[in-house]
């Protein structure tokens, strides 16, 4: 099993689009046991995907040719022993008050981010929704 976690920025945010995306996503999701969550808001989508290799691979190739966003960067990615969202085919939660500010994403905080914080902000996520 895998996990990957990318970001990107939503080309022209609108909340039907997005809609269409989670409906898509789990109901596609469920169907190759990929589990993850979304973090979005008009300047960033942030997402944890985990499920099988192939399927998490493919989804990315998939993700990085969709053309609804942009700046598409890859944050962390590597085996998983467990789950953290077991119980989601895709989870969409509004951004948190922990993550980063609007400024701090225009002023480049997503090329610096490491793996670990990027891994740790999605741990902190999960242990929310025990």
């Amino acid at each position: 099993m895998k996990y990957l976690i990318y970001a990107s920025k939503p080309f022209g945010f609108d909340q039907s689009v997005l809609n269409g995306i989670l409906v898509t996503a789990k109901t596609n999701n469920q169907r190759v046991q990929i589990t993850g969550a979304l973090i979005c808001r008009s300047d960033l989508y942030l997402q944890f995907l985990e499920g099988p290799t192939s399927e998490i691979d493919r989804i990315y190739q998939n993700i990085r040719r969709d053309d609804r966003h942009v700046e598409i960067t890859l944050l962390a990615e590597g085996g998983a022993q467990a789950r953290l969202f077991p119980d989601w085919a895709m989870r969409d939660d509004p951004v948190r008050s922990w993550m980063w500010s609007r400024e701090e994403i225009a002023d480049g905080a997503l090329e610096t981010v490491s793996a670990s914080e990027a891994f740790a902000l999605f741990l902190r996520h999960a242990k929310e929704l025990l």
